[in-house]
């Protein structure tokens, strides 16, 4: 080890580098280029893995689309979120070492491997962006909406960590040989500052409220019952959704070969293979619609056993001995079963059409509901075809609407949309002209918390059984305290850079100084020797 290289330059200079002694002048080149490759890789990975997270409410869709693809169900979205967490870990921690680089003096020779793991990490990010530009482009609003919830904290956060790299940025202005180099620096630093200190200009959020403005806490309807505590649009579901105080049942509705109603989600080419035995159960036979099947040959099927083995929630170890063996021997209920249910505790019924031909299937559903004898106003009917003839028929039924224009048209006054439809000023328009607004599907604290704040008067969930514990958003902050909170914030920040950039001049200077009389002295001592006295 050369003479001044402590421990921590070697180890640090061997795992950015693998050199484990200084490098030569020739390596040395294009460092700094790959330094920037690095800090904007780390930024991009950043950017990835906050996309998935925020999307992370919606992960069933995309392990739903792969398995219309493959026929095989495998939590795909986790698998996306870990290998993204990795390289996010990767690249932040191969940053945070060319950090410790700059600041202990040693070279930014990036090593061969992890220029070729960078590679990798970019496009792994590109082939993700991609895909969901093309397979699943209406994620994308969840990412600007999830800012409304997260943008204030991600502004301190901003304004800590542009604290802590502006010394490393201080030392470039310093030990820059040309000046058009140090005013380039100065420029972009004082824009990025600006940007990251001003942004508050531009966040809105609905939870910038007042706390006595708050609005009144979403109702909850259970999305194909609770699908995280029991296996989806099973009995023992809707059983365990009531116990979450929900108002309304959530289901999927399709026909049987002999007219019977019944309650399954999958259709076309995935029908009952997911979660079914039907594969096992009529192994030469056609089941790629719901009319292939009479109601005796569903009842015959098991709709429990998938749930344990697939875990789609990874939430079966939560469960007893005895939940576990209930849920192991569902079957797929009738709507007749479930209308029971639902009549027994007074809790409304919400459905779509899911089979080939919906709308000659809409006359039998009626007839099943009005045969049931529930109370016409607690079905909440969503299916726009034929409904003129279900008007006629039942007009008790409540009509939901999936489309504002469509809902006004008819003189209706309540929508049922996607979460990402309608923003804070669109909610609270409907909510003042007294439409209720339904909104799908809601499984995360954080998207729960900001639709709570915009006022929605319901959402249908996944997660009935977290969302029913929550007593308020996750958070609410009155307009002039987060006023107050983000200037001192900015003025700390700006405080402290300044007290850093004015302790590096003075070291430096003084270094400087320094150096220039110990140069001075050697080069005397250099040029006196051979008159200076021997011995």
């Amino acid at each position: 080890m050369p003479r001044g290289d402590s421990c921590c330059r070697v180890c640090s200079r061997g795992f950015y580098s693998c050199h484990w002694k200084h490098a030569s002048e020739n390596e040395r080149k294009h460092a700094r280029c790959w330094f920037s490759v690095v800090t904007l890789v780390s930024l991009l990975s950043l950017c990835w893995i906050y996309i998935c997270l925020v999307t992370f409410n919606d992960q069933d869709d995309v392990n739903w689309q792969g398995f219309t693809i493959l026929k095989r169900w495998v939590n795909w979205f986790m698998v996306l979120i870990i290998i993204s967490a990795v390289i996010t870990s990767y690249c932040v921690l191969l940053l945070l070492f060319a950090l410790f680089q700059v600041a202990l003096g040693e070279p930014l020779d990036l090593h061969w491997l992890h220029k070729i793991f960078l590679f990798f990490g970019v496009i792994f990010i590109a082939f993700g962006v991609t895909g969901i530009s093309y397979e699943w482009r209406e994620e994308w609003p969840t990412v600007p909406l999830s800012l409304q919830a997260t943008a204030p904290f991600l502004q301190f956060g901003a304004v800590g960590a542009l604290t802590l790299l502006s010394p490393f940025v201080f030392r470039g202005f310093h030990v820059a040989k040309e000046k058009w180099s140090t005013f380039l620096m100065a420029v972009v630093f004082v824009a990025v500052s600006a940007a990251i200190f001003l942004c508050p200009l531009s966040i809105s959020s609905p939870c910038l409220i007042e706390l006595d403005e708050l609005p009144e806490k979403p109702k909850l309807i259970g999305h194909r019952g609770a699908p995280m505590l029991a296996p989806e649009n099973t009995m023992m579901s809707f059983n365990r959704s009531i116990a979450c105080g929900v108002i309304a049942f959530e289901t999927d509705v399709q026909l049987s070969k002999d007219r019977i109603p019944f309650l399954m989600h999958d259709h076309k080419s995935e029908f009952l293979r997911r979660t079914t035995n039907v594969k096992e159960k009529f192994p030469g036979k056609d089941f790629s619609d719901s009319a292939n099947l009479t109601w005796e040959e569903l009842q015959s099927l098991n709709a429990g056993e998938w749930f344990l083995k697939t875990d789609p929630f990874r939430s079966v170890s939560k469960l007893s001995e005895e939940e576990k063996e209930t849920a192991r021997n569902q079957t797929i209920p009738s709507l007749l079963q479930l209308l029971n249910l639902a009549k027994q505790h007074n809790i409304s019924v919400i459905f779509d059409l899911y089979s080939l031909d919906k709308d000659n299937d809409t006359e039998e559903t009626v007839s099943t509901i009005l045969n049931s004898d529930i109370d016409p106003n607690l079905v909440l009917w969503l299916h726009p075809g034929k409904r003129e003839y279900v008007n006629k028929t039942a007009p008790s039924f409540i009509q939901i609407y999936n489309n504002e224009s469509d809902m006004l048209n008819k003189s209706g006054k309540h929508l049922n949309l996607k979460y990402s439809s309608l923003n804070k000023k669109d909610i609270r328009r409907l909510r003042s002209s007294n439409v209720s607004v339904n909104l799908w599907v809601v499984n995360e604290h954080w998207l729960f918390s900001l639709l709570w704040c915009a006022g929605a008067s319901s959402v249908t969930t996944n997660s009935c059984h977290l969302l029913k514990d929550m007593e308020r958003p996750d958070w609410v902050l009155a307009p002039p305290t987060y006023k107050i909170i983000w200037i001192a914030v900015d003025i700390a920040s700006i405080l402290i850079m300044t007290g850093l950039y004015i302790f590096q001049r003075k070291t430096h200077c003084f270094c400087h100084r320094k150096g220039t009389q110990d140069n001075t002295s050697a080069w005397n001592e250099k040029e006196l020797s051979p008159f200076l006295p021997t011995g």
